[in-house]
């Protein structure tokens, strides 16, 4: 549940020398930091320029969400920040033109006030938020009327596969996990799971379009930010032939290294798991989204994943990648693990989550942000692919 309250200020004695595009452009994010007042928690971000802003509540974890245009972060270093009501923060780009900051708090609250405040003498435009505690009702309350309805629950029809062989490229969506506010996991040398992702997917995608034999696309291109049913949906949209998610997570064990192949069930095959399943889940909480009203897909995609088909076929590939991972480098004992991770659930679509490595282990962070690396990783994924239709075809 959430409430919107809507800011638009300009401030014409700078903004007038600039068209719209340039202070877009120029726009960027140049400090942050936090305090306590006497009945408030205060959040500060210095800004390069005055811009609009929106914010609303979420709870089940407690969270402020403010949405900017984009902004450039020019905040050096990856600053930390818990200062009373205030847990800690993430921003990134949350849509194309988003910015999204997200305070986590650790009660319910309300925004006592929130403005820009003007440059004065060594100081930048700021936006203030100004947070305050509030009792569970008056929460309820403030946080009650949501802006926005979900649309009618749409049922998900698994798509009807041609008898006949199909004629052109097979179609192989990459789906470099997490993106824009969301980092995933955040390696001891500062790597981030979200970029890690991202390069090992172009490498897989040039070692894949190469052959010729496939059509290529990416979840998304860039860092920013996509609901998992979103990456679902959009290999549901193009029609699939396979969908590869990539993620490099961490453990609490460092010394524990290599890569595994996930493939959906909702019984998980161990612990760790079940752990990573409910850890990569959140990432649409993670990011700010309301998932009170999104529509109830569950039930029906579960019952579409019954069909033998689909399933058996997401676990062939999953033998088929894993050799090819134990050439390139090292993989975990059990390598073929199984959980209920959302972007699995595509009813018609085979599709695997590969955990590159963990991000935890030094020898596995120091592999996997080596570019000559990245690339053995992504024709191993080829030679998987190739293996993979050279035996439906047969």
């Amino acid at each position: 549940m959430y409430h919107r309250l809507r800011h638009l200020i300009g401030w014409m004695t700078i903004a007038a020398a600039l068209t719209a595009a340039d202070a877009d452009a120029a726009s960027a994010v140049v400090g942050v930091r936090a305090g306590e007042q006497a009945e408030a928690t205060r959040f500060v971000m210095d800004l390069s320029d005055s811009v609009d802003f929106e914010i609303f509540l979420l709870d089940n974890p407690y969270r402020v969400v403010v949405d900017f245009p984009v902004l450039d972060w020019r905040v050096p270093g990856t600053p930390g920040l818990k200062r009373g009501l205030i847990d800690g923060f993430r921003f990134g780009l949350f849509d194309q033109a988003t910015s999204r900051l997200v305070l986590d708090v650790n009660r319910p609250v309300e925004v006592r006030r929130s403005f820009i405040l003007p440059p004065s003498g060594a100081l930048p435009f700021r936006f203030v938020i100004d947070l305050a505690e509030v009792a569970q009702d008056r929460f309820q309350r403030v946080a009650a009327l949501p802006t926005q309805q979900a649309g009618p629950v749409q049922l998900i029809e698994p798509r009807t596969r041609p008898a006949t062989p199909r004629v052109g490229p097979r179609v192989i969506v990459l789906d470099p996990g997490h993106g824009g506010i969301d980092p995933g996991t955040i390696g001891r040398r500062g790597s981030q799971e979200k970029a890690l992702t991202l390069q090992i997917a172009s490498q897989a995608r040039e070692a894949l379009e190469a052959t010729g034999r496939y059509r290529v696309l990416l979840t998304r291109e860039d860092d920013v930010f996509v609901r998992l049913r979103d990456r679902v949906a959009f290999a549901r949209r193009h029609n699939a032939d396979l969908f590869i998610s990539l993620h490099a997570d961490a453990l609490s064990d460092r010394s524990v290294r290599g890569a595994s192949v996930y493939t959906l069930s909702e019984k998980a095959s161990d612990q760790e798991a079940d752990a990573l399943a409910q850890r990569e889940n959140k990432a649409d909480l993670i990011a700010g989204v309301d998932l009170e009203n999104e529509p109830s897909e569950i039930a029906t995609i579960l019952i579409d994943l019954a069909r033998r088909e689909t399933m058996n076929l997401s676990a062939t590939f999953a033998t088929l990648v894993l050799p090819e991972f134990e050439r390139a480098g090292k993989t975990l004992r059990k390598g073929h693990r199984f959980a209920g991770f959302a972007v699995l659930k595509a009813p018609d679509v085979p599709s695997v989550l590969i955990e590159l490595g963990y991000l935890s282990n030094p020898a596995d962070e120091r592999q996997l942000t080596d570019r000559t690396f990245q690339k053995v990783i992504g024709a191993s994924i080829q030679k998987a692919v190739d293996s993979y239709f050279s035996g439906l075809s047969q």
